[in-house]
């Protein structure tokens, strides 16, 4: 790997990891110094990102040998198109929303909110780059620790609940990780996801089963992180009970489930893998379909905005992973334009619902009828952005980004059922948003009278936050067409996995036997 390079890759893993035991250690009493330390961190982070973006961007993928032992012994970090695409959108998720929270003052109601943060930014930075099954389960771990902190930030006895059926339930997924791990390794000998490439596509056909097994193993994992039906009953409660800052961060930790879906089953399970090639496809497009149609339907179940916020990161879900069950390269550039989108409207969503609660005093988010409140025209607009964005209405980067989705599809044999689910659902999600709007806007504004509040914060930099994840969304409409163009390059680099195994096996990956 490129010297210069190989620093930005290290440092998007080890700034958050020191800067959050640094705020720990010696900042954890001081605010003002940890916000600093915070914001400057994040801004680090998007520099790296850009750097990287632009570096994979030249189509060469690159890997690091940590402790310079080159795999696979050692443990690798990999550079390509889709893992620099992922650290950029979590970098600039992450700096929006620790803006939004230090505008609010929603870190302020827990010592510990700062290095909780950069912790998830180091789970998720390192799931996105190693290239070792083991350490995978590794950064899981340190970015769900890290989450159960955030999502308990603040305290109150719903979010307790929420909090301790989330971490049972991703006890029971780790488990499940490690159970799936350990049968592929029993099998192969080795954990280095380009050495598994290269093992599973000789196997004997003996071994065959055993394999399989463990790849749907890992992917029910994938599927229960992104939230997948029949494994999605977890994430509604949780992210509605928790604070809207970190569920707009928690926004980006479906795509990690995602993520884990595409590398593994593109570069372990791929083409090359022969009968064990995308094997657990067929179970994928069903339980997407599904999720799709659970969660748009589940808007209309919703009684708070924090709970139609939260399902529609649901049903969005199960359209990006409608696209990514093809395994196509022209269905999964589209796929990946999607966990763009999909990350930054979610994440606006939920901050833009925050605002609104944090100003209707006792009435909160509750979808019903109450007098005005403070900044209701500017919420109002911003509230329809965020809306017509999440359920892909134009001019913002959802309806580019569905368009492309049923293009990409169009080849498929199930492209009657994607097409029709994915049109349907987008009806019920424009009557789901238009009747929750016109209850909260339209027919409250007849009430007289005025919410009035004592203080409120984040009348400025909290509206402004908000305000640039939707202007993030219409800078990637207007630049619709260099975005796919990288994202239809990382398709097919997805599935030319050789570039991949000689960046991490082959003679230019660096490191001491």
């Amino acid at each position: 790997m490129n010297l210069i390079v190989s620093y930005w890759v290290v440092a998007s893993v080890l700034l958050p990891a020191v800067m959050g035991a640094a705020i720990l250690l010696f900042l954890r009493h001081q605010l003002v110094l940890s916000r600093f330390a915070s914001i400057g961190s994040c801004v680090m982070l998007v520099v790296a990102a850009c750097v990287l973006v632009n570096e994979a961007d030249g189509g060469v993928i690159q890997s690091y040998a940590v402790g310079n032992w080159r795999a696979p012994f050692g443990i690798v970090l990999v550079l390509d198109r889709l893992s620099a695409m992922m650290l950029l959108v979590t970098a600039v998720l992450a700096l929006i929303v620790m803006v939004y929270a230090i505008s609010t003052g929603t870190d302020r109601k827990g010592w510990h909110f700062h290095p909780l943060f950069q912790f998830q930014l180091l789970g998720l930075n390192g799931a996105f780059l190693t290239g070792d099954l083991f350490n995978l389960f590794v950064f899981f771990e340190v970015l769900l620790i890290a989450s159960y902190g955030l999502m308990l930030h603040g305290q109150g006895a719903e979010r307790l609940k929420a909090g301790v059926r989330y971490v049972i339930i991703n006890l029971v997924g780790s488990t499940l990780f490690l159970v799936g791990v350990g049968l592929l390794y029993g099998v192969t000998g080795t954990l280095n996801m380009a050495d598994l490439a290269v093992r599973v596509a000789a196997a004997p056909p003996g071994d065959h089963g055993l394999i399989a097994a463990s790849a749907l193993l890992l992917t029910t994992v994938f599927a229960l992180k992104a939230a997948l039906a029949p494994l999605h009953f977890w994430l509604p409660g949780a992210y509605a009970a928790t604070t809207g800052t970190v569920a707009a961060l928690f926004a980006i930790m479906t795509k990690v489930g995602a993520y884990s879906i595409i590398r593994t089953n593109t570069l372990i399970f791929g083409d090359a893998a022969g009968d064990l090639a995308h094997v657990a496809a067929p179970w994928i497009l069903p339980a997407a379909l599904v999720t799709t149609v659970i969660g748009f339907v589940g808007l209309f179940a919703a009684r708070g905005l924090r709970d139609l916020a939260a399902w529609a990161v649901v049903g969005s879900m199960g359209t990006l992973l409608c696209a990514v069950s093809v395994f196509t390269v022209e269905a999964m550039g589209p796929a990946l334009f999607y966990i763009l989108h999909s990350t930054l409207a979610g994440a606006a969503l939920f901050l833009v619902v925050d605002l609104i609660a944090k100003r209707r005093a006792e009435h909160g988010d509750a979808i019903t009828l109450a007098p005005r409140f403070r900044q209701i025209e500017l919420l109002s607009g911003l509230f329809f952005l965020a809306a017509i964005a999440t359920v892909g209405l134009p001019p913002l980067s959802g309806f580019v980004g569905k368009l492309l989705v049923l293009d990409g599809v169009r080849a498929s044999s199930q492209a009657v059922w994607i097409w029709t689910v994915i049109l349907t659902t987008t009806v019920l999600g424009v009557l789901a948003f238009a009747r929750a709007g016109s209850t909260i806007f339209w027919k409250s504004a007849a009430i007289e009278g005025e919410i009035t509040l004592r203080s409120l914060r984040g009348k400025r930099g909290g509206v402004a936050a908000a305000g640039a994840l939707l202007l993030t969304l219409a800078g990637l409409t207007v630049l619709a067409g260099p975005v796919t163009a990288y994202t239809a390059a990382a398709a097919q680099q997805l599935f030319e996995p050789a570039g991949y195994i000689d960046a991490v096996l082959g003679p230019r990956s660096g490191g001491r036997r």
